[in-house]
């Protein structure tokens, strides 16, 4: 089982160092690598979201991707001149265009996630297992459907074309986009990306160990292990889920919101049903419930398409198959095929709770 001593400050220390250089390393071997690093932080943000509801209650969520759009379009639509365009009394009230200052524009995607995610739970509150995982799969499905096709009668999503010319983020007046230079050292816009991304990820560390150990957190766990047994002791379940999954969309809403500033484009498409399996995965591949594992889980589900398409590039498998295999195909098979086994020979994930299902062993 993998170790780690939070509390040895020497290690501490020599994480910080290799996270603060990580991206300098990696920009000298170009910018493509950066950017996964980036993208592997936007899904850590998502996983530790969906742990809360998954992890933490035990409440099987296949549709947390609808949350992750409706962070993401709420910060194009209030950042892109998109709505400007469309609607003239819009465009009479901000001649300048909108350009939402990030302070408003990414609380309002969390609290409007948020809100989703409770809309969510009170029709789901009586299911379990597959039936709150086909439901939750049809919201997630829905509000892709939604942002597909609100471009008629009245234009709010663009439809399939998706949002162009979204604004990157902007903090005291200095935009990411531009870079930034230091003693002559230039640090690029997905640099700038990465050091605002591992903020927020080690924020949200911090915030979700202090729920796992809070009150709430523990209710959270006791609803995961036998509900029935919960709500005999007096655990009110039903405002517990709702908060479950209230503050796991939140996470959800915050990340689409910064998906939106990174990327400067968005679309339907990249909020797909796969996006939803693949969070889920990473919660269980790394450990359902611990805070290491999901982040682990999460990095290498994330990184590991990206290593593998750079890697059938290079030893150009679709020659080597004769043309009867694509490479994106085969890599794809060779991610499901890691998964397979990783989750046969270790159930539990790669980096399991040492109190998950302790309760059952000792039952037994």
């Amino acid at each position: 089982m993998l170790k780690f001593d939070f509390k040895n400050k020497t290690q501490l220390a020599v994480m910080a160092i290799f996270l603060l250089l990580l991206p300098i390393l990696l920009q000298g071997a170009g910018n493509f690598w950066v950017r996964v690093a980036d993208m592997a932080l936007l899904y850590v943000l998502l996983a530790l979201g969906l742990n809360i509801v998954v992890g933490y209650a035990g409440l099987l969520d296949l549709g947390f991707v609808a949350f992750f759009a409706i962070g993401a379009y709420m910060y194009g639509l209030m950042s892109s001149p998109h709505l400007f365009e469309t609607f003239a009394w819009i465009k009479a009230a901000f001649p300048n265009g909108l350009h939402t200052p990030i302070w408003l524009i990414v609380p309002m995607a969390a609290v409007l996630a948020g809100l989703f995610g409770v809309l969510l739970g009170a029709p789901t509150l009586k299911l379990r297992g597959d039936y709150l995982a086909i439901v939750t799969l049809g919201f997630g499905e829905i509000i892709r459907v939604f942002m597909n096709n609100l471009d008629h009668p009245v234009n709010i999503t663009n439809g399939p074309k998706g949002l162009t010319g979204i604004d990157p983020m902007n903090i005291f007046g200095f935009s990411f986009g531009k870079g930034l230079e230091i003693f002559g050292f230039k640090l690029g816009p997905l640099v700038l990306y990465y050091y605002l991304f591992m903020i927020l990820v080690i924020i949200s560390i911090v915030l979700c160990h202090r729920l796992q150990v809070s009150r709430v957190g523990r209710a959270w766990m006791a609803i995961r292990e036998d509900e029935i047994a919960a709500k005999a002791m007096g655990i009110n379940t039903r405002n517990l889920k709702l908060l479950a999954f209230g503050m796991g969309a939140t996470f959800g809403g915050v990340s689409g919101s910064m998906f939106a500033a990174f990327q400067g484009f968005i679309s339907p498409e990249s909020f797909s049903l796969m996006e939803s399996v693949m969070i889920v995965a990473m919660v269980v591949l790394g450990g359902l419930g611990h805070l290491p594992g999901v982040v682990l889980g999460a990095l290498l589900l994330a990184a590991l398409p990206e290593v593998l398409r750079f890697v059938s590039g290079a030893l150009d498998l679709q020659a080597v198959t004769g043309g009867r295999i694509d490479a994106s195909i085969l890599r794809q098979l060779l991610i499901a095929l890691a998964m397979i086994i990783i989750m046969l020979m270790r159930p539990k994930g790669l980096w399991p709770s040492p109190d998950h299902g302790k309760s059952l062993e000792t039952s037994k």
